[in-house]
């Protein structure tokens, strides 16, 4: 009898980090809280070097020191954004992004400081024949807890059973 390929060998051990709940499993009200990441200056650099953000705030520290109002240089608003969202990436294999809301940038985030992210589950509406729609807030922080972004995340999920969401 033949062996198994690795492959074989491996398909039923569970992906790392992803999840798989489903539109029922969805808790309103459910908080939960990232890991904290420190924000270097080659990262924050990168950043802007990739997205082509090279605004004096964020690029310029001879700027940011001389004549900025913050006296050294910030984190790009839509890094704060990104690296804030990523800290709470659940991979969830049953669920599309729909689109962001009431995103503002309250407080600014500088080189070195340290974020973390508390996502919050708002609601839940039946939307389509397959998937239902949830919100969750995002609010990132930096240590030691002063609110820099919010926002909320639209997504799409689809039903464990859609006969039970019939329109």
């Amino acid at each position: 009898m033949p062996e198994n390929t690795p492959l074989e060998q491996h398909e039923n051990i569970p992906v790392y980090n992803t999840e798989n709940w489903m539109y029922e499993d969805f808790k309103i009200g459910q908080k939960d809280r990232s890991i904290r990441r420190t924000i270097s200056e080659g990262e924050a650099m990168l950043f802007n070097g990739l997205v082509l953000d090279m605004h004096p705030y964020v690029g310029d520290q001879v700027f940011a020191e001389e004549d900025g109002l913050f006296g050294k240089r910030l984190v790009a608003g839509a890094m704060v954004f990104s690296l804030g969202l990523g800290l709470m990436a659940n991979n969830n294999v049953n669920t599309f992004s729909y689109g962001y809301d009431k995103l503002r940038f309250i407080k600014p985030v500088f080189i070195g400081d340290t974020i973390y992210t508390v996502r919050t589950h708002l609601n839940k509406t039946p939307k389509y024949d397959e998937m239902g729609l949830i919100t969750v807030s995002y609010e990132v922080y930096k240590h030691p807890g002063e609110l820099v972004l919010y926002c909320e995340h639209l997504q799409t999920v689809k039903y464990r059973d859609p006969k039970n969401h019939k329109k």
